[in-house]
């Protein structure tokens, strides 16, 4: 019986509470205006155009290399290798083969097969097992060669290169005596 009682008066003093009106507290805080979204017209323009890659096309090159780090006046020089490297194809790996869309049609030579996207960035610069000083690895862009098929990310990996060695990596003048064949004056 106790324990209905209590049930019973329970209720009655939550029903009673519940019926008395509360007079809210107010509470200073910061007004806050709503501002209409509006996007400004040139922030529509900065939204990234998908790149159609074409061989012998750098034509999407100045904007790509400035948001990888390369400085206005080094994009003419990185566009002559670009195109000599790849052509401009940034899934062309080493003897690759490719039409006119960059499509990967055959394979050439077997031999460089490490030598990866627009820059054709060889193993020795990504792989520490071939390099323990992997210039590429080691600024933590890319440790295997997938990643550099992608041109943003060659792209920032070529930087890499050019910082610690110039235009070394893609100087054939520059790499020894077995080379000089393919060397030329201002290349």
């Amino acid at each position: 019986m106790k324990t209905i009682t209590g049930w019973v008066i329970s209720i009655l003093i939550l029903s009673i509470g519940l019926a008395i009106p509360v007079q809210a507290q107010k509470v200073d805080a910061p007004s806050v205006s709503v501002v209409p979204l509006v996007v400004p017209e040139r922030v529509v323009e900065t939204v990234p155009k998908a790149i159609v890659f074409s061989h012998g096309d750098i034509s999407w090159l100045p904007e790509l290399a400035i948001q990888a780090g390369w400085k206005p006046k080094q994009i003419a020089r990185l566009g002559q290798i670009i195109l000599r490297e790849s052509g401009g194809c940034p899934n062309r790996k080493g003897g690759d083969i490719v039409d006119k869309n960059c499509n990967v049609t055959g394979i050439s030579d077997l031999s460089h097969r490490s030598d990866s996207g627009l820059l054709q960035i060889n193993g020795v610069n990504y792989d520490v097992s071939r390099n323990k000083w992997a210039t590429v690895c080691r600024a933590g862009i890319a440790c295997s060669q997938e990643p550099l098929l992608d041109a943003l990310t060659n792209l920032r990996a070529g930087y890499e290169m050019f910082k610690v060695s110039g235009w070394g990596p893609w100087d054939p003048c520059q790499w020894g005596p077995e080379y000089a064949a393919r060397c030329k004056a201002g290349n």
